[in-house]
């Protein structure tokens, strides 16, 4: 039963085939077999997990009927939780227990759902590939020699594996959709604002965005219908109101218009992904939508703005750990700025040192017009390209990656890592939805459909995302495990 999705289990929990504490205990279970192999878990709460799921049989049993109560999900180690270990995948917060929940920590909750643990990460989300984490690189389910993609490749893994029915992510440039398309499940970013970032550890403010992580586009409208929302503790919380997602998954996608950028269907695409993107595109014509190709022009400058941008922001909001008041601390500072130099030193990896030296260089005086306003002028350029194509074409459809999965340690270059989000940066730029379904396996691995919408389009995203995954499989694969199906 494990192997199903939320929506099923739901289901099944309604009708009393199954009970959230036999859920629950099924994945403890196949999380204390396969996770010291994957690492796709930091902390594991298997005593709170189990009394939430009691707590969560009793609610049902009083004829509550919340769509995800009882069902066990997984939360990216980024999400504060109170009284539970949260360190963001580094070593200055390795020892940081939350003193209250995140609002989506805090949403979920409230719907009943139980939290299995917290998962492995790209230290403070940094990476594309989820071996920048203190506690150890996360592996691949369908090949644990590969990488699960980053920063939130601990819930994909976990998702991937059956470890837990749904998992949070956290997306800066990709870091949702990425993983998602290399572990071969659903992930989706939200447009900026919609799901409140109040608790969730900052990255880089402006591009920050959580979501969900799950088995189908179904399960991330229902993960949606409880994450979104006003926050009135978020300031860039968007005051919209929230339709229920999971309406519209049925309507029909009849003259629906795919725009495919030129962009991404030019050199560095590997073949087999854009035969696999070009073959699911085929599915959506028989559901009667029009494709026609578009350009986004200055889509080949957004690594470089956001690498710009995005340092920026996480050299500010990287500055409060510095061994005062919480976390890490050297041992024996000799003085203040010793104990800043030190803590800040030891306690960070080198990719989040290497992204503070940036953003503080492109911040500094004289420094600030070259570099940090010109990428926002850029990100400007970015996000009208995307205004001037959803006036023509109602989704833009394309791969989430250049290629599959690749091999732990390949790719040891930042600015080769960097280039991983060629896709998927843009969308954090510009501030809009995307989701990254299941689309295909190349060489046995699994490959990503990238489906993107205009500003608060969540809806319609999900709903051509599900109405692919109707008339296809690809989302039901699944990795082996030891050899059995997982």
């Amino acid at each position: 039963m494990i192997e199903q999705t939320a929506a099923e289990l739901s289901a099944a929990l309604s009708r009393g085939e199954v009970s959230s504490v036999e859920l629950t205990q099924a994945y403890l279970d196949r999380i204390g077999k396969y996770n010291e192999a994957l690492n796709a878990f930091i902390t594991v709460c298997e005593e709170s997990a189990l009394a939430q799921a009691r707590q969560a049989d009793d609610r049902r049993a009083r004829g509550d009927a919340s769509p995800l109560l009882g069902v066990p999900l997984a939360h990216k180690d980024i999400f504060c939780t109170e009284g539970v270990l949260t360190t963001c995948g580094s070593k200055i917060l390795n020892n940081f227990i939350s003193p209250y929940d995140a609002t989506v920590v805090e949403r979920f909750n409230g719907s009943g759902a139980v939290m299995l643990g917290k998962t492995n990460m790209d230290e403070f989300a940094m990476g594309s590939s989820n071996e920048t984490s203190f506690f150890g690189p996360v592996r691949n389910p369908w090949d644990r020699e590969r990488v699960p993609g980053g920063s939130s490749g601990g819930s994909a893994a976990a998702v991937a594996a059956d470890l837990c029915a749904m998992a949070t992510g956290t997306d800066t440039g990709g870091s949702i959709r990425q993983p998602a398309a290399f572990c071969g499940i659903t992930g989706f970013k939200p447009s900026y604002g919609r799901v409140s970032r109040w608790g969730m550890i900052a990255f880089a403010s402006s591009l920050d965005q959580a979501g969900p992580l799950c088995k189908s586009a179904e399960d991330a409208a229902l993960m949606s219908n409880v994450m979104a929302g006003l926050d009135p503790k978020d300031s860039t919380s968007i005051d919209l109101p929230v339709p229920d997602y999971t309406a519209s998954l049925g309507d029909s996608l009849e003259g629906l218009k795919i725009g495919l950028p030129r962009q991404h269907f030019a050199e560095g695409l590997s073949a087999g992904v854009e035969q696999g993107i070009r073959d699911a595109l085929a599915e959506f014509e028989k559901l009667g939508a029009t494709i026609k190709e578009i350009d986004l022009p200055n889509n080949h400058l957004s690594v470089s703005a956001y690498y710009v941008v995005a340092p920026a922001e996480a050299s500010a909001n990287l500055s409060r750990f510095d061994g005062v008041r919480y976390g890490y601390r050297c041992e024996d500072p000799v003085d203040l700025e010793d104990m800043y130099k030190r803590t800040r030193s030891e306690g960070f990896g080198e990719e989040v040192k290497r992204r503070i030296l940036v953003g503080t260089y492109a911040l500094s005086a004289g420094y600030y017009d070259a570099y940090y306003r010109k990428a926002q002028k850029i990100r400007r350029l970015i996000k009208q390209d995307f205004v001037e194509a959803f006036s023509e074409v109602d989704v833009v459809i394309g791969p989430t990656s250049p290629h599959t999965a690749f091999t732990l340690g390949a790719k040891s270059d930042p600015v080769t890592m960097y280039l991983e989000d060629i896709y998927t940066i843009a969308v954090n730029l510009a501030g809009l939805p995307g989701i990254s379904i299941p689309a295909g396996l190349v060489g046995g691995l699994p490959i990503g459909m990238h489906i993107v919408g205009s500003d608060f389009a969540e809806a319609k995203v999900l709903n051509v995302a599900h109405q692919f995954q109707q008339q296809t499989d690809w989302h039901r694969r699944k990795p082996a495990l030891n050899g059995e199906e997982a």
